[in-house]
């Protein structure tokens, strides 16, 4: 029997949506083909061949994250999930299955995990401020 899909976004895929997202910047629909994506990834350093950009779009297209804009040759893409709707998503997943769905373990681990700049701290404490 065939496992089922995966839902989350793998570290290759990952790449992938944030060239899209970097893209975008304020506009929420940036068309791309595979071979701006891959020419931007390899303009990040990361040398990726062509077909396998092209797999992981496709993918990408699978999991719902990226939708084909038109039917001819070069195709174009767009993210569907926005940047804050993915990593919100992700990171509320690890905080479930790493911490056991506590924030305040998460923090507390953040926070020992290395000494924080004064600018760090700085924000830290205004957004703590705001939530209050």
């Amino acid at each position: 029997m065939a496992r089922p899909k995966a839902k989350e976004l793998t570290a290759r895929e990952l790449e992938i949506m944030h060239v899209f997202w970097e893209r975008s910047g304020t506009e929420s629909t940036t068309e791309l083909t595979v071979a701006e994506v891959r020419d931007a990834l390899e303009q990040a350093g990361r040398e990726l061949a062509y077909t396998t950009v092209a797999t992981l779009v496709r993918i990408l297209v699978e999991k719902s994250f990226l939708k084909q804009t038109n039917d001819e040759r070069p195709f174009l893409y767009c993210s569907i999930r926005s940047f804050d709707d993915v990593s919100g998503s992700m990171l509320g997943d690890m905080i479930q299955k790493v911490f056991g769905g506590s924030r305040e373990k998460l923090l507390l681990r953040l926070l020992e995990e290395r000494q924080l700049s004064p600018r760090e701290l700085e924000k830290i404490k205004e957004i703590l401020q705001e939530k209050s």
